[in-house]
């Protein structure tokens, strides 16, 4: 018989959601054959069987999160496939998960018992606190996560005080909890349960302005020459390089790269007590996908062209809304594009990337009149912003960093000495 095993995807990630079953049990599999698809913090993963045979039972069913290392499925590789025979098998696994939900209410009178479900679905935990759980003896679903996402850490754990379920019922009733807010009315709102993603985006955007002491600076450009460049190039340029398209995002993107060699401390970030100086320049592009905003990464910008820019942006954005970003393209940026202006947004103040140090907003390109010369002209003029966590960066080399690519921008004929 052949485990299939939740396989180590990264060293960040210990655990993944099971979105779907693509083979059932009595199925016939290939080796190497595509089985069930598992979603992680950053990507979903498509897990493949390593035996050929047949697939005689599932351990985990959908909506259930696995740890990486656990066996979530069996294949036979002397099996005959036949669907009606596994049948009882697949009804088994309702009856294991709905068991313990008795259990739960019992709970304030019995001693505690280590529950990986409540009568409201999984409880969301980390491995080291499931672990710390099973050796004290502690129910997870009575525990009161300090994360606002309902996340049980180690320290929730080692901070529980069992006795507390114990206090007197006059107490419990003079203290009303938030958790008794009445149920939401179905007529007037739908609820959606959050998925794996967006609630690992949420805690890592809180994370960071939590964590950070984050500004944000803003300037203008006059985007005038790079259109008119742009323009005049665009077909040329596309014929040349077999239809990538020739856009905004590589003269940015090419800017950001010369700002960052002249002044690296945009280019860090902070590592325990130390600064990490990056000397390798990966530019990560906000794209977005219906399953929310990711950031893959543009590797070695400094050592890549106009063309070879564009195109690997094409690529992420084609890999992004097909879920098929591996974690190599999502890991190891020093620096964030995020372009709010395809939205039609006019400014905004971004939030700073995992532990970068800085990200750049672009917005939405606006005809305004200005003055130039002494005149007053219309042009069309874009907001720019940079958030950066000014505990590595201070204010002159943000202004500084942003005042560079403006004048880079303006100037797009000095963006060849970069390319």
């Amino acid at each position: 018989m052949a485990d299939i095993i939740v396989p180590e995807l990264a060293e960040s990630i210990t655990e993944g959601e099971i979105v779907r079953w693509v083979k059932n049990v009595g199925d016939t599999v290939e080796k190497g054959e595509f089985i069930v698809e598992l979603e992680t913090d950053k990507v979903n993963a498509e897990i493949i069987s390593e035996e050929a045979g047949v697939l005689v039972e599932i351990l985990a069913q959908e909506g259930d999160v696995v740890e990486v290392g656990a066996v979530i499925a069996k294949v036979d590789p002397n099996g005959t496939a036949s669907a009606p025979a596994a049948a009882p098998a697949k009804e088994e696994a309702p009856v294991k998960e709905a068991t313990p939900a008795p259990a739960k209410e019992e709970a304030p009178k019995a001693a505690p018992v280590v529950e990986e479900t409540t009568a409201n679905g999984r409880v969301i935990a980390s491995p080291a606190a499931r672990k710390l759980a099973r050796e004290k003896g502690i129910d997870l679903g009575a525990i009161n996560p300090v994360d606002p996402q309902g996340r049980v850490r180690v320290q929730d754990v080692a901070a529980h005080n069992p006795a507390a379920q114990q206090a007197p019922a006059q107490t419990q009733a003079a203290a009303p909890t938030p958790k008794a807010a009445p149920a939401a009315d179905e007529s007037r709102v739908e609820v959606v349960k959050m998925t794996r993603r967006q609630k690992t985006a949420a805690n890592r955007l809180l994370e960071v302005s939590q964590g950070t002491a984050m500004l944000t600076t803003f300037n203008e450009i006059d985007m005038t020459n790079v259109m008119a460049l742009r323009k005049r190039k665009k077909d040329a340029f596309m014929e040349k390089h077999d239809g990538t398209k020739l856009g905004f995002m590589s003269f940015f993107t090419k800017a950001v790269t010369a700002a960052l060699k002249a002044y690296p401390a945009v280019n860090a970030k902070i590592v325990g007590e130390e600064i990490h100086y990056n000397k390798f320049f990966d530019v990560g592009i906000a794209v977005s996908t219906p399953d929310g905003l990711v950031v893959p990464n543009v590797r070695d910008t400094d050592r890549k062209n106009f063309a070879e820019i564009e195109g690997d942006i094409a690529d992420l954005a084609v890999k992004a809304r097909n879920k098929k970003l591996a974690l190599s393209d999502l890991e190891g940026g020093s620096f964030t594009i995020t372009n709010g202006g395809v939205f039609g947004s006019l400014m905004s103040t971004p939030i700073i990337n995992g532990d970068q140090a800085a990200i750049l907003g672009m917005h939405n390109i606006v005809q305004r009149p200005i003055a130039v010369n002494g005149e007053v002209e219309v042009r069309p003029m874009m907001y720019v912003a940079l958030s950066y966590d000014h505990r590595i960066i201070n204010g002159k080399e943000s202004v500084g960093f942003l005042k560079m690519v403006k004048e880079l921008i303006e100037n797009p004929e000095d963006l060849l000495l970069e390319a």
